[in-house]
């Protein structure tokens, strides 16, 4: 098969699964943007930095002209490259799939294909909010059923994408798991290392437990939810510290929270992706207390995969699929402190080999090879639909 794929740009969890998907298939994978340092810091990550990870070799893939006045790719106009429509129009492709639907970029290679008859796949990880308001609940059901029918297939991520799918009215038979995902092995090995090498927590205090957020400091993420969950966990004897991997302008707020509350807290900024598995090792805990903004959380699959719980709020997305109970780690209700220190208390106390065991078992079925296993079914699905 010829499968075309286009992307805004190089993104550490998409490579893992261009490199399997390389290995089934006839591939060519086309970026919209050439991502800057100084782009990373616009776009959310608070400051300039290059990738440390290789996010390109194991797949062809090419970068279009992006004709955008202001290229971003965390805007709609950021991203427009009119080249797509050659591309489609000579890549001879069986199926075509695009990684999401927010930017220019996507929509003028869903126009091409639909133009070229290619048959087109989606693939994103949208899920429906907790409220909306009633005028823009009402536009969307008009809307998006609409949209949504320019797309022959459509690949969901988790349970969350699944009903948000189905929401709008898609059959099943048009839906394809191909599943939220990082380079597990990638993670295991050099975590496994770390547990080797030392067990006292990175920058922190030794003798106590170490809870992890690893994110931007910004409201949507609620990272002070960590810190006066831990203060209240510790009333309650069990004293925890925090430790915070990112940057964002919460940082100078958690640091007065931490501060008057005692909660022991080590601030270790932005760190680049090959530091990463160290970080996980060294955590006997992650804690993601984001909003529903939170369409997924792929460091929940990174701290898994470097066998760690995660406790997260009923608003991230990967909740349904990652959390049990007592086994990979907690989910307890947004923005509820009490709870929060609650699932951090019993998390904390699972016994630490049989917890290990758990998420081994979780992660595995979410692969890279799982990921390209579902856009390979649903690309031939749509090949002999369309033949």
């Amino acid at each position: 098969m010829r499968l075309g794929v286009l992307a805004t740009h190089p993104i550490q969890n998409h490579a893992p699964i261009f490199r399997e998907l390389a290995r089934h298939c006839d591939l060519a994978v086309h970026f919209a943007h050439r991502q800057t340092p100084e782009g990373q810091a616009q776009a959310g990550f608070g400051v300039p930095f290059e990738w440390d990870v290789d996010l390109l070799s194991g797949y062809e893939s090419t970068f279009l002209a992006n004709r955008s006045r202001h290229p971003a790719t965390n805007r709609f106009f950021g991203c427009d490259t009119p080249g797509i429509d050659e591309v489609i129009g000579r890549g001879r492709f069986d199926a075509f799939m695009v990684t999401g639907w927010g930017v220019k970029t996507y929509w003028q290679a869903v126009m091409a294909c639909r133009r070229k008859h290619v048959p087109v796949l989606i693939r994103g990880d949208s899920q429906l909010p907790a409220r909306r308001q009633a005028a823009l609940r009402l536009a969307k059901e008009i809307v998006y059923p609409r949209l949504l029918g320019l797309f022959d297939g459509f690949l969901y991520v988790g349970r969350r994408n699944h009903d948000y799918l189905r929401h709008y009215g898609l059959a099943e038979e048009r839906l394809f798991f191909s599943p939220h995902c990082v380079d597990n092995d990638w993670f295991a090995a050099r975590a496994d290392a770390e547990h080797e090498a030392r067990r006292a927590p990175a920058g922190g205090v030794p003798g106590i437990k170490s809870v992890l957020f690893a994110g931007k400091l910004v409201e949507r993420k609620r990272p002070l939810d960590v810190i006066r969950a831990l203060a209240l966990a510790a009333s309650q004897g069990c004293r925890a510290q925090a430790v915070f991997v990112g940057a964002g302008e919460l940082e100078d707020s958690l640091r007065r929270e931490a501060a008057s509350s005692g909660v022991p807290a080590t601030f270790l900024g932005f760190q680049n992706q090959s530091r990463m598995p160290s970080i996980y090792a060294a955590a006997d805990l992650l804690v993601l207390p984001s909003d529903h903004q939170e369409t997924w959380g792929l460091v929940v699959n990174e701290a898994m995969a470097c066998g760690v719980p995660a406790v997260v709020s009923d608003a991230v997305g990967c909740g349904p699929d990652l959390i049990e109970a007592d086994r990979t780690g907690a989910v307890f209700p947004l923005g509820d402190i009490a709870a929060l220190a609650a699932a951090v208390r019993s998390t904390l106390a699972l016994e630490s080999s049989l917890v290990r065991r758990h998420l081994s078992n979780k992660v595995a079925a979410y692969s890279p090879a799982a990921a390209a296993h579902g856009i390979l079914q649903s690309g031939s699905r749509l090949c002999v639909g369309h033949s």
